[in-house]
């Protein structure tokens, strides 16, 4: 075996067709024709793109450690970018959370399984034991039912993130430093963007665990110990065992013992919280309390149309008017209309065309 051979060893991720999986790649001009098919973009200085699929176990080249620097800032301002022009009425804490969600190394991992990026780095096998590492992850991804912000059983090989970083480095550097240039090209491989929506369908589990305990007055405690190579994380709730999780990390033990504490003690979903919360409150005409700040914060989750009011008939005499009002709300699967009963003032009647939405849209399901 030659010493080029030696050094250029391709890691070849899993695949659903192994007969069919063509993933050597035996030189490096092959590899950035490759990535660049993968960007849509054609590379003014192609020895950037050579240094971001060089690994530092690599002889003789510039590795990737400069660029990976470089990338990190990119992406994450990109994204900051992104999520300040989308999400208008998210506050700097959301907007934070979000950035971390779309640029951690979890979520960059997952974005070089999908893409096979690993395929293009050139890295000294005897020195760079990875290989397994990355198979074990990416089988692990494979097998996920739902994208993990957070992670899962097996943590996220850094090299993978750290490769992504450098390969957007290289073209933010060779376009000039045009972060619109870079987003242009890389939003693709960064899909599926992580949005609010998605966050709070799926939360932090360990934060979560806390929260539910707390509400309901309950003390949760999460003991650590090993078990040969397996970090142990153990739950108990009013000192009661509840469940076990398992990793390679302490982190990672944790994350799992929470994500399965949550399952097995069965709390409410967000949805059926957000119906309690909403309708804890009802006044002498069983009218939901607060009904319009109600309605209009939903709409701001849900990214619908703010509600719009309008009275649609006035009865009795002056000294005794009465008002009628509709609400309406436009969304993308339709718009849907409601009129509230009889009231004295046109407060009151909007409150009670509020209410009537409410429990309209608690009926179907969509809250």
């Amino acid at each position: 075996m030659g010493t080029q051979d030696y050094y250029y060893q391709i890691v070849t991720l899993p695949n659903d067709d192994d007969d069919d999986n063509e993933d050597l790649i035996m030189d490096m001009a092959t590899s950035i024709s490759q990535v660049e098919k993968l960007l849509d973009y054609k590379f003014i200085k192609k020895t950037l793109l050579e240094e971001a699929l060089t690994h530092p176990s690599y002889t003789g080249a510039t590795s990737y450690q400069r660029l990976e620097f470089v990338g990190d800032a990119a992406l994450g301002l990109a994204i900051s970018n992104f999520a300040f022009l989308a999400y208008p009425d998210l506050d700097p804490g959301q907007l934070s959370l979000l950035r971390s969600a779309n640029v951690s190394t979890e979520k960059l991992a997952r974005v070089a399984v999908r893409h096979g990026l690993y395929r293009y780095v050139r890295h000294n096998a005897s020195a760079s034991p990875l290989s397994d590492k990355v198979r074990e992850f990416a089988i692990a991804v494979r097998e996920e039912g739902e994208t993990e912000f957070y992670g899962g059983p097996v943590k996220a090989p850094k090299v993978l993130a750290d490769i992504v970083e450098s390969v957007a480095a290289a073209l933010y550097v060779d376009c000039n430093f045009d972060l619109q240039k870079l987003w242009m090209h890389f939003r693709a491989l960064l899909e599926p963007i992580v949005t609010p929506d998605m966050l709070q369908q799926q939360p932090q589990p360990v934060t979560l665990l806390f929260e539910l305990c707390q509400r309901e007055g309950k003390h949760v405690d999460i003991r650590h110990w090993r078990k040969g190579e397996r970090n142990i994380a153990s739950v108990y709730v009013n000192g009661k065992f509840i469940v076990s999780g398992s990793s390679e990390q302490k982190e990672g033990a944790k994350l799992q013992a929470a994500k399965a504490a949550l399952q097995k003690l069965q709390f409410s979903s967000t949805k059926d919280r957000m119906s309690m919360e909403i309708f804890s409150e009802l006044n002498e005409r069983m009218e939901i309390e607060g009904a319009k700040q109600k309605l209009h914060e939903i709409c701001g989750k849900k990214k619908w149309s703010k509600p719009s009011y309008r009275i649609e008939e006035e009865v009795g005499a002056a000294h005794e008017r009465k008002f009628i009002s509709s609400c309406q709300i436009e969304t993308a699967e339709g718009v849907f209309f409601v009129m509230g009963d009889e009231r004295s003032r046109v407060k009151e009647a909007d409150n009670s065309a509020a209410s009537m939405m409410l429990r309209g849209l608690q009926e179907a399901k969509y809250i």
